[in-house]
């Protein structure tokens, strides 16, 4: 951890009678003195106006400047608190030393939020001046390695310790993996706070539940055993390749309460607000009220942050959400559950870019925790955990995968030539014929459409190759019907273009979304109710009633009261996975599966139908339903690529002059290769370039600390052009 600290220009204090107020985000309004214990500063003539300008500053403002501490006294034990400044700045990744007025002695304590001056100058031995920012103090010291005068602290702002910590050890390794800030990890770990909430007393904990029986897990031959090993008190780690059907939620509540039976603590991170619903559902009707706290964006920030003081604070020992809870401060923590690794809802689209499977694992580590990464597909990353020792694969054998999947079936060449318009047509007969037997059957049909971003622009129209343009590979796309065809990327016109794999000149059009075919199949089946299920609006559940279900991938709605669906449709295979993506057939794999889970089981009637390659490794996968082969495959190219995750990688974009500025400034480590630069899509009509930085393994950690001290070059350089690093992007094309 680094331990830097600095109070020169940085620490500022206020040097003088700080007037006036100042706008701040946050909930609340704070008066010049009520954020401060003892206030033994007085008020300056500016904060004492006439009513009415109090009247109109209480209106308007909703933070006020706290006091100024000069000439306060200064704690007598442990006088210098060491603060971590919410300031995302490269430059300034280090912690800074400020003095603790002796009125803010007792609640000055490790891990609660404070404002401190930032940037002062030092006039006749004081710090002067300075912007106020928040922060929060790490540390309580008896004296400061800083030989300079101490900015003291300007106010605390809640008694409240937040950051704890292991919460503490967990940002900074996060911010060092991947190339970022303290500041801007904790801005994702810690929740704004709410006073109002802050205020409410958190319940008593309630005594450990019983442990519970195997129940799904029986299905697995490790199942018990690693249920056993969580209520014993052990740190089993598993990649879990669960089996179709609603089951999922019930099995990861099993091992919640396992882990609390043991006495510690259990986390959950799944992808979405449903499936945190089944979960939330399933922990409820398991363990009952009281036990877990649920932590989604959805509840409002007083809530949420309601719940997690719950956490917090030791009142409950179990906590189930999306992306953010992965940070949650759950006490002695036994069991981190990432549901569906692979979606990219997992990945944090702010800064530094953090995943929750990596987060999880160091967490893991850190504070000797069992690991859990379930889905109904496993990741090529899941596969190196088992292939390397470090999990063990969880899996049922294949006579129960057989008794639980449904029936998949292909668009075989054969079944083009007894259709003669299947070959141009979407939706082949036998996936018509599949529809009709399932709504005869009494079941609702699912029809999954990939919706626009999943798909190239164009392809041909013959064999489905993606149409590329001649000059940088990116993809063709048209205005319109009439419009010339021109490069996403580049944007050159073609307008000579063949297929370079049959050399047809017919393009095949943007796949055909879910409104258009919701109006399709409500035409050919008029007495059949549609539903759709997408953007716009997700559905949560649908009747177990006959109807078409038209859903985008990752939006599919599950059958009320458990039943699953009599069929299933996977259309236009082709467009996922002709995506230009090193992850294309993973990802279709996974979107498949997700889907062909919700099917009856092959023995109660239930049928997939995909329509793409028959011959393509995910399709075959997903109809021998063997999604550890299909991921244990992909490990096998990525190692003879020297692609992630057997190598690490990291991507920075930007300008032309920005990436080439970034790229002779970067000191990679030995070994390391560069791949590009290569134009992307441009951002706001500006061009733009990514290259790749690839380094062996074990060299992760040395390439993002790499990155970070070009980033600090440049900006010490004053260059004004922005590059964006990510390490590990989880799209490399």
């Amino acid at each position: 951890m680094s331990s830097r600290q600095g109070s020169g220009e940085d620490g500022g204090v206020a040097g003088e009678e700080i007037g006036g107020v100042e706008e701040v985000e946050g909930a609340g309004t704070v008066s010049g003195d009520g954020g401060v214990s003892g206030g033994d500063a007085g008020a300056t003539g500016e904060d004492a106006g006439a009513p009415e300008q109090l009247a109109f500053i209480r209106e308007t403002v909703r933070r006020a400047k706290p006091r100024s501490w000069r000439g306060a006294k200064r704690a007598e034990h442990l006088p210098v608190a060491r603060v971590v400044v919410d300031k995302g700045v490269l430059t300034i990744d280090k912690f800074f030393d400020y003095e603790v007025p002796a009125a803010m002695a007792e609640e000055a304590r490790p891990g609660v939020r404070v404002r401190v001056r930032f940037g002062a100058r030092v006039v006749k031995g004081q710090r002067e001046g300075g912007e106020l920012h928040d922060g929060f103090i790490v540390a309580r010291l008896e004296k400061s390695d800083f030989s300079g005068p101490l900015a003291p602290l300007a106010q605390v702002l809640s008694p409240e310790p937040v950051l704890t910590p292991q919460l503490l050890r967990l940002c900074r390794t996060v911010a060092d993996r991947y190339a970022g800030t303290l500041a801007d990890v904790l801005q994702l770990a810690v929740p704004p706070r709410h006073a109002k909430a802050e205020a409410e007393p958190s319940p008593p904990p309630l005594p450990r539940p019983e442990v519970p029986a195997p129940g799904g897990w029986s299905r697995y031959p490790a199942g018990p055993d690693f249920l056993a090993a969580l209520a014993g008190g052990g740190a089993p780690r598993a990649v879990w390749t669960a089996l179709p059907g609603p089951g999922w939620p019930y099995e990861i509540a099993r091992a919640v309460a396992a882990t609390l039976a043991s006495g510690r603590g259990a986390l959950v991170v799944v992808p979405d607000g449903r499936s945190v619903a089944r979960v939330d559902r399933a922990l409820t009707e398991l363990l009952g009220e009281g036990r877990h706290a649920v932590l989604a964006a959805d509840l409002g920030p007083r809530e949420r942050y309601r719940r997690w003081l719950t956490v917090s604070r030791g009142s409950v020992r179990a906590a189930v959400g999306t992306r953010a809870a992965m940070f949650a401060p759950v006490h002695d923590l036994g069991l981190v559950v990432v549901w569906s690794d692979g979606d990219s809802s997992h990945c944090d689209p702010r800064a530094p870019h953090p995943h929750v499977r990596e987060v999880a694992l160091l967490r893991a580590a850190d504070e000797g925790a069992a690991v859990l990464l379930g889905g109904h597909v496993v990741t090529v990353e899941g596969a190196q955990l088992v292939r390397t020792g470090w999990a063990r694969a969880l899996t049922a054998d294949r006579e129960t995968v057989r008794r639980t999947a449904p029936r998949v079936r292909t668009v075989t060449d054969l079944d083009q030539h007894r259709d003669a318009a299947a070959q141009a047509a979407r939706l082949p007969s036998i996936a018509w014929e599949a529809a009709r037997e399932g709504l005869a059957a009494g079941g609702p049909v699912l029809i999954q459409v990939p919706r626009r971003g999943y798909v190239p622009r164009l392809a041909c129209g013959r064999c489905r190759t993606p149409a590329r343009c001649r000059r940088c590979e990116g993809p063709l796309e048209a205005a319109g019907a009439d419009a010339p065809l021109h490069c996403g990327w580049c944007g050159e016109e073609e307008r000579e273009w063949h297929c370079p794999e049959c050399g047809s000149f017919r393009l095949r059009a943007q796949v055909v979304g879910a409104r258009r075919t919701a109006e399709e199949l409500g035409k050919a089946f008029p007495r059949v109710p549609v539903r759709t299920s997408g953007r716009d609006a997700v559905l949560a559940t649908v009747p177990d009633e006959p109807a078409l279900v038209i859903s985008t991938p990752g939006a599919e709605p599950v059958v009320e009261s458990g039943g699953g669906y009599a069929a299933a449709l996977l259309l236009d295979g082709w467009a996922l996975l002709g995506r230009p993506d090193l992850r294309a057939g993973e990802e279709a794999l996974r979107l498949w599966v997700a889907a062909a889970a919700l099917v009856r089981p092959a023995g109660e009637g239930g049928t997939v139908v995909v329509v793409a390659e028959p011959t393509a490794r995910a399709v075959q996968a997903l109809v021998r339903w063997d999604p550890l082969g299909h991921a244990g495959f992909e490990l096998d190219e990525r190692a003879q690529l020297h692609f992630p995750p057997v190598a690490r990688m990291a991507s920075v974009t930007g300008s032309p002059a920005a990436v080439a500025d970034l790229l002779n400034l970067v000191r990679l480590p030995p070994d390391a290769d560069v791949l590009g630069p290569v134009p992307v899509a441009a951002l706001r009509g500006e061009e733009q370039e990514r290259a790749l930085l690839r380094v062996p393994p074990g060299q992760g950690a040395a390439l993002a600390a790499a990155l970070k001290a070009a980033q600090i070059a440049r900006i010490a350089l004053r260059t004004p052009e922005v590059v964006k690093v990510r390490i590990d992007p989880t799209d490399i094309g």
